[in-house]
C-alpha cells in the first residue's frame, strides 16, 4: 500500500477537473460530514464536484449544511478524472456508486479504518485518527485551507458522532483541540447536538424497547447480543437507519465485555455489528474472520448463512475470543 500525505493528494487533483466524492453504504456522520466537507473544499478550488452515496441523504443526517449535494448514484454510468472514497475500508462498501462510475484514471482514499489496506492509487490511511474527519480538519488547517462554518459544522458532527460525543478509545488532546478550533469557525455545538441526539423518531424507541427486552447475555454474561430478523423489521415498522447505536446500550452494561448486533438481511445474508469495551478482545481482528472490517472497538461484517446459525457461530468464536477472564470491565 502507498499510503502519502495530504498535500501529495492535493497535488494530485489540482489539474482534475470532474471529481466523485463518494463515502460508504449504510452512512454514519462521518460518512457524509467528511464527504461534503471535502466536496465544499475542492469546490472552493475551482472543480466540478459530484456527491455520491448508494443510500442518498437520510432524512435523519438532512440537517448538515450542503446535505442537498449528496444524491444516490444516477441509473446511468458517468465518467471522472478522480475519485475521492472518503471513510471506507474497502471498495465494495462504496456499493452502487461502484457501479456507476464509467471510469476514472485516479482512485484516492482517506480513512481512519486499521482494517483499510489501501485499495487507491493514493491512499491516506491513519487508524490513530477517531474519525476521517479529523483527518481531513488536521490537513485543511495544516494546508492553510480555509474551513467555512459549513465545513465545521460537517466536521464536527463526523468527529463527535465518530468518537460516541469525545469519549471512545482514540479520543486524544489533539480530538479536542481539532473539535476546539472547529467551534471557533463556526460549531453551533448545542444546535448541533440537538439535531445529532434530541431528534430521534418514535419507532426509534420503539426498536430500542424490544432490542432491551429480547437481549441476551453469554459468555458468564461477558458478551451481549442482540438480533432483529426481517419479521421484527415488519413487525416494529423500523428502517435500516434507526438501528445505529441501539448496540451501544448493550455495551454500556457492567460486565459486558462485547455487545453484537445481528440484523437479518434479504438473500440468506445477516449483517454483524460488534463492540467492544475491553481493549483486550479486537472486534476488528474478529469481524475479520468472517470478511468484515473496522476499528479495534467497533466493526462489522455481512455473514452468508442462516440467520440463527451465523448467531451462533459468532457467539461461540466470541467466547473463544474472550477465554476464560472473568475480569470486571
Amino acid at each position: 500500500m502507498k499510503n502519502v500525505a495530504f498535500p501529495e493528494i492535493r497535488e494530485a487533483l489540482r489539474s482534475r477537473k470532474r471529481i466523485l466524492v463518494a463515502s460508504h453504504l449504510r452512512p454514519d456522520p462521518d460518512a457524509y460530514g467528511s464527504a461534503i466537507a471535502a466536496a465544499l473544499w475542492l469546490r472552493s478550488e475551482g472543480h466540478e464536484v459530484t456527491i455520491w452515496n448508494e443510500d442518498g441523504m437520510l432524512e435523519k443526517y438532512a440537517f448538515l449544511p450542503s446535505s442537498e449535494l449528496v444524491t444516490a448514484p444516477p441509473a446511468e454510468c458517468v465518467s471522472f478524472d478522480a475519485v475521492l472514497a472518503l471513510d471506507t475500508s474497502v471498495k465494495n462498501r462504496l456499493g452502487t456508486v461502484l457501479d456507476t462510475v464509467a471510469g476514472s484514471p485516479l482512485w484516492i482514499c482517506i480513512d481512519h479504518h486499521k482494517s483499510n489496506e489501501g485499495y487507491a492509487d493514493l491512499n491516506l490511511i491513519d487508524p490513530s485518527r477517531p474519525a476521517t474527519a479529523q483527518i481531513l480538519a488536521e490537513a485543511f488547517l495544516s494546508e492553510g485551507i480555509t474551513i467555512t462554518p459549513e465545513m465545521a459544522t460537517n466536521l464536527f458532527a463526523a468527529i463527535s458522532t465518530d468518537t460516541g460525543s469525545f469519549q471512545y478509545e482514540g479520543t486524544s488532546d489533539q480530538t479536542y483541540e481539532v473539535g476546539a478550533e472547529l467551534i471557533r469557525l463556526g460549531v453551533n455545538v448545542a444546535e448541533l447536538s440537538r439535531s445529532l441526539y434530541e431528534n430521534q423518531p418514535r419507532r426509534r424507541l420503539e426498536l430500542l424497547k424490544h432490542a432491551l427486552v429480547n437481549a441476551r447475555f453469554t459468555s458468564h454474561d461477558r458478551v451481549a447480543s442482540f438480533a432483529l430478523s426481517l419479521a421484527d423489521v415488519e413487525k416494529l415498522g423500523v428502517i435500516p437507519e434507526d438501528n445505529e447505536g441501539i448496540i451501544d446500550n448493550l455495551r454500556s452494561v457492567e460486565g459486558v465485555k462485547a455487545a453484537a448486533f445481528f440484523e437479518e438481511m434479504p438473500d440468506n445474508m445477516v449483517r454483524l455489528s460488534l463492540r467492544s469495551k475491553d481493549p483486550s478482545f479486537d472486534a476488528c481482528n474478529l469481524c475479520r474472520q468472517f470478511g468484515g472490517g473496522g476499528h479495534p472497538m467497533a466493526s462489522g461484517a455481512r455473514i452468508k448463512g442462516s440467520f440463527a446459525d451465523v448467531q451462533e457461530t459468532v457467539l461461540k468464536v466470541i467466547d473463544s475470543a474472550l477465554g476464560s477472564s472473568t475480569t470486571t470491565v
